[in-house]
């Protein structure tokens, strides 16, 4: 019987007992019983690999197969449901295909001889990770809770911590061989109904056999996948999740993955960290404008020198300008090739301690900063002041608080230090006006990627290179085209309504 059959026409237990055979059969890990209830004649069937042995016999078999007081209207499974409150949370089926997910998801199918619908119970293995903060995205005064890999329990964070009826939840598969389960999250009456529907759209479209992880998501529903820029940011972060929310954001939370993609965000939300809003106004606002001096200095400090040394040394104090004579002087490389093989060496290095543990890979960050970076000195092939511009910029870079934005800039390094080797100062300056005329090109979801400076609006400027105090901040910001604009008005009501109303 094929699938369109068996959706017009009901099932006999048999049939249901066939079929499954059929599908998982050749599984060595997949059983099926005969089993007797009431002495009713029925099945059960799961996946051996999947399921929690405990529960499959203090839930299936002492809770319903063993016990003989259950009154089973054979042509109405649901009457058991009715009858006993114990069976209230497992739902009936009559699709195959259902049953057959079910299965995969670890839960036990079980029918019964002269009823046209299956019971399925959830048995699977409890082996979730526990809740703890993230490792790439920590916080000093901000929540410690992060995702996990388990979907509900995800969910379950984000309900706990918004307890708000306003919040949606949808859930959706993606994959036409192996199914992934997602869940869509957002607050109804701040998201975009347009955002939120073009969301469903793209997610319904993702054809893959299998979307592997959230990184594959993200470049099946990204608008400009030849960027270098990443257009949808990713977080760990249940709090930060719950923040963009609030501002009309969606978040897509994947099954198996401790990350969550969020949707649409503009170029400023790569430079915001959860510590901002957690400290005081001025210093978030330092911290903040140091992220977007740490920006420029990791992308244009090598070209900047490369450019001066070759081109532009008059630019210089005269006792500078000798400083660094002095230093390239016996150095027989160019400036560009010091550079390359600094940036290259240094990203062999990170490479190298992240793939290796944790104790190993600090060892080798250290040996290769400190014995590596003296020996090339000494021998001649790096100068000192080469060193000192790498090593800064290098640590510019890892003071972007997203890891696609950070891995951005120091890809956009080259393009500016080989174009520094060859005009000078005009190299960099028209590698800037690409990279600028290309950003201002991006609109990812239709949100303009370098909202609110291009188009410029000033009422959201209070939320970007600074941080006003919270309570000034009461308007959402427009970039994700929230449903809902304004917030509390009167955030600092005691101020300015309570007191004057005494």
């Amino acid at each position: 019987m094929n699938y369109e059959d068996q959706i017009h026409t009901e099932m006999t237990c048999a049939e249901y007992k066939a079929e499954l055979e059929l599908r998982f059969g050749s599984m060595d890990d997949f059983i099926i019983k005969d089993v007797k209830c009431n002495q009713i004649p029925g099945f059960v069937a799961y996946m051996e690999t999947l399921i929690d042995k405990d529960k499959l016999y203090k839930i299936i078999y002492e809770r319903f197969l063993l016990r003989d007081d259950l009154e089973i209207v054979p042509d109405q499974l649901g009457r058991l449901q009715q009858q006993y409150g114990d069976f209230t949370n497992y739902p009936l089926v009559k699709d195959i295909t259902l049953a057959e997910e079910g299965i995969l998801k670890g839960s036990c199918i079980i029918g019964l001889e002269g009823s046209h619908e299956l019971i399925t119970i959830n048995i699977d293995i409890d082996n979730k990770r526990a809740v703890g903060e993230p490792t790439d995205e920590k916080s000093i005064l901000g929540s410690h809770e992060g995702f996990i890999e388990n979907l509900r329990t995800n969910i379950s964070l984000i309900r706990q911590a918004t307890r708000s009826t306003d919040l949606m939840v949808n859930f959706m598969s993606i994959g036409t061989t192996v199914k992934t389960e997602l869940a869509i999250t957002y607050m109804g009456s701040i998201a975009n109904p347009d955002v939120v529907n073009e969301v469903k759209i793209r997610l319904g479209g993702v054809l893959m056999d299998q979307v592997n992880g959230i990184g594959q998501l993200e470049e099946l529903i990204e608008d400009y996948s030849w960027s270098p820029f990443p257009q949808i940011l990713k977080t760990e972060r249940v709090d930060r999740a719950i923040a963009n929310m609030n501002e009309g954001r969606v978040v897509i939370i994947l099954d198996g993955f401790s990350s969550c993609l969020i949707v649409p965000v503009s170029f400023v939300a790569f430079m915001q960290s959860t510590d901002d809003y957690n400290s005081r106004w001025m210093v978030g606002s330092f911290i903040r404008m140091l992220r977007f001096l740490s920006l420029f200095v990791g992308t244009l400090l090598p070209a900047f020198y490369i450019a001066v040394v070759g081109y532009h040394l008059e630019v210089l104090p005269d006792e500078l300008v000798i400083t660094i004579q002095k230093s390239i002087t016996k150095v027989p490389f160019p400036p560009l090739i010091e550079a390359l093989i600094m940036e290259i060496t240094i990203e062999l290095i990170r490479e190298a301690g992240l793939r290796l543990p944790t104790r190993v890979g600090q060892t080798v960050g250290i040996v290769g900063g400190l014995v590596i970076g003296d020996a090339i000195v000494r021998a001649g092939l790096i100068s000192n002041t080469m060193i000192i511009v790498v090593s800064v910029t290098a640590i510019a870079g890892y003071a972007i608080p997203t890891h696609g934005m950070s891995e951005t800039i120091r890809l956009l390094r080259f393009p500016f230090m080989l174009l520094a080797a060859t005009f000078g100062f005009i190299g960099i300056v028209l590698v800037a006006i690409v990279v600028l005329g290309h950003l201002c090109k991006l609109e990812p979801f239709g949100t303009p990627y370098l909202s609110p400076f291009a188009p410029f609006r000033p009422h959201d400027l209070k939320d970007t290179i600074i941080r006003l105090p919270i309570w000034k901040l009461n308007t959402r910001p427009l970039d994700a085209r929230p449903n809902r604009v304004l917030q509390q008005t009167w955030a600092k009501g005691w101020k300015y309504y309570v007191r004057n109303k005494r």
